[in-house]
């Protein structure tokens, strides 16, 4: 087999392992929180921990591997999320657990970072990239439509420790094909790493998600919260400044000038920061909500990732004929559509209110992510490559961050109102414990929350904390829809066909401004 196969495979082998870590987690959270005595926070943190590290390092990743060569960058990062996930399977409480998540966030930007530019280097422009990351994006779609069901199933059986240990062989085997089968590569004009924006940028990223995590809980004009705020800010000014004076900068700003490149950022940014920050909620409805089982609620996700597997083949087989600002915003549209559907949940209602949101948003995922992974290499010169793909990674995992951050405090803002206009007149409706309760519905602790109150309200402070759930969810899943809907708007506008790179004859400038 050729080696651009070889290749092919590691890097889907090494994807799937991190989106499946990922799909699996959020079916064991409940387990996870029952067994490690873990907080709604803490679970967002089991997220986020993740994410930002991820977010943060995926540039210095892809400028580390252009330096040091791609394909030992890249086994360096199997080794350290083979490492961590061991870590996360023996945590022993939560802040281990999200230590640990945090490492393995670093060795998810190592391979995330090198993954697409590996790729890129074996498959030329135009229709064979094309088909390579029709391929890559059906293992991603793999990954989402059998993690829910491992995990659960797992988690079930086994304890959602073993969701950790099952990177280990996969890992393995990704190294033993990197190590016999991977061609090395490098840009042989890299110099040095900007390690100032580093700092700022991750610094800047960690505050901005904290205030947000802990904005009810400490108030939001609090001086904390103020204090936090202020410095994510004054950091990412900081960042935009060095970036600007650097002679080799971790973000090149000048890149955004290209309509496409901008435009390609903002849809992997609105797909992360809509659908899959709300694959969080969604999961927690499913389980500590309607009462399904981790493997139940595995099976619910079905029709979403089935619809993810099944179209992204037929979005890059699409991508030398179709403009990839259309196929980017029907995906996206479609993403908004799946979660306006999705919103609206009644008291009453069952799983299978959510169908039809997950139908529609699971074909519109399967149309976006091969596009985004295509145009996200494809619009920078070759040597720059693991530098384009780190920068639509962090833009990825920055929405993911952030999106689980800001629709956090959205649901339980939303839900501490209701609550607390529901159990007006009771002990419910007192202090801090409207937000309490929402926060103990989330994370399956209701039980115990309520028991601290007398017997003869308990039914309607249980009544009251549900409704504030269902009403936080549904907001969020509404707004998450505007925010991809507002992702397809920009990609429309800004991804022109003239600025990426195809395998075929010059355009004439005319005609090409024209279909622009």
């Amino acid at each position: 087999m050729e080696r651009k196969w070889w290749t092919l495979i590691a890097v889907s082998v090494a994807t799937f392992m991190l989106l499946l870590d990922i799909t699996v987690v959020n079916v064991a959270l409940p387990s996870i929180r029952r067994d490690l005595g873990a907080s709604f926070t803490d679970l967002q943190w089991v997220f986020d921990a993740y994410a930002l590290t991820l977010a943060a390092l995926v540039l210095t990743a892809g400028s580390l591997a252009d330096r040091l060569g791609r394909r030992r960058t890249f086994a360096a990062g199997l080794v350290i999320f083979s490492v961590a996930s061991l870590l996360c399977a023996l945590a022993p409480n939560p802040t281990f657990l999200n230590l640990s998540r945090a490492l393995q966030g670093v060795g998810g930007a190592v391979m995330f970072a090198v993954s697409l530019a590996l790729v890129a280097q074996e498959f030329p422009a135009g229709r064979e990239r094309g088909t390579a990351m029709g391929l890559y994006g059906a293992t991603i779609g793999v990954a989402v439509a059998v993690g829910p069901l491992v995990g659960g199933a797992l988690t079930d059986w086994l304890g959602w420790e073993s969701i950790f240990y099952l990177n280990l062989p996969i890992g393995a085997a990704a190294l033993l094909v990197t190590f016999l089968k991977l061609r090395e590569s490098r840009d042989p004009n890299a110099t040095r790493i900007d390690w100032a924006g580093v700092v700022t940028f991750s610094l800047s990223l960690f505050l901005l998600v904290l205030a947000l995590v802990r904005g009810n809980a400490e108030g939001w004009g609090s001086a904390l919260i103020v204090s936090l705020f202020v410095g994510a800010a004054l950091l990412m000014a900081a960042f935009v400044v060095i970036e600007l004076r650097v002679a080799e900068p971790m973000l090149p700003l000048t890149l955004f000038r290209r309509g496409a490149f901008t435009g390609v950022q903002l849809a992997a940014f609105a797909v992360s920061g809509s659908l899959f920050a709300l694959f969080l909620y969604l999961t927690l409805y499913l389980q500590n909500y309607l009462g399904l089982s981790p493997f139940a609620a595995g099976v619910r996700y079905l029709p979403i990732t089935a619809l993810s597997f099944l179209v992204a083949p037929v979005a890059g087989a699409l991508l030398s004929r179709v403009q990839a600002r259309l196929l980017l915003g029907i995906g996206l549209a479609a993403v908004g559509a799946g979660l306006l559907l999705m919103g609206g949940i009644q008291a009453g209602d069952t799983w299978s209110t959510l169908l039809s949101g997950f139908v529609v948003a699971g074909a519109g995922v399967g149309l976006i992510n091969p596009v985004i992974a295509d145009v996200a290499v494809s619009v920078v010169p070759k040597e720059r490559s693991g530098m384009a793909a780190g920068i639509n990674d962090t833009f990825r995992q920055v929405g993911i961050a952030v999106g689980i951050a800001v629709w956090g405090a959205v649901f339980v803002g939303r839900g501490t109102e209701r609550v607390r206009e529901l159990a007006a007149g009771t002990p419910a409706a007192e202090g801090g414990r409207p937000r309490q309760l929402v926060e103990a519905a989330s994370s399956g602790a209701l039980d115990e929350a309520v028991a601290a109150f007398p017997e003869p309200v308990r039914g309607a402070v249980v009544d009251a904390a549900r409704a504030g759930f269902l009403s936080g969810l549904n907001t969020v899943l509404w707004m998450g829809a505007v925010l991809s809907f507002a992702g397809a708007v920009l990609a429309l506008w800004l991804v022109r066909e003239s600025e990426i790179e195809r395998d075929r004859p010059e355009p004439d400038p005319a005609p090409a401004g024209a279909g622009g």
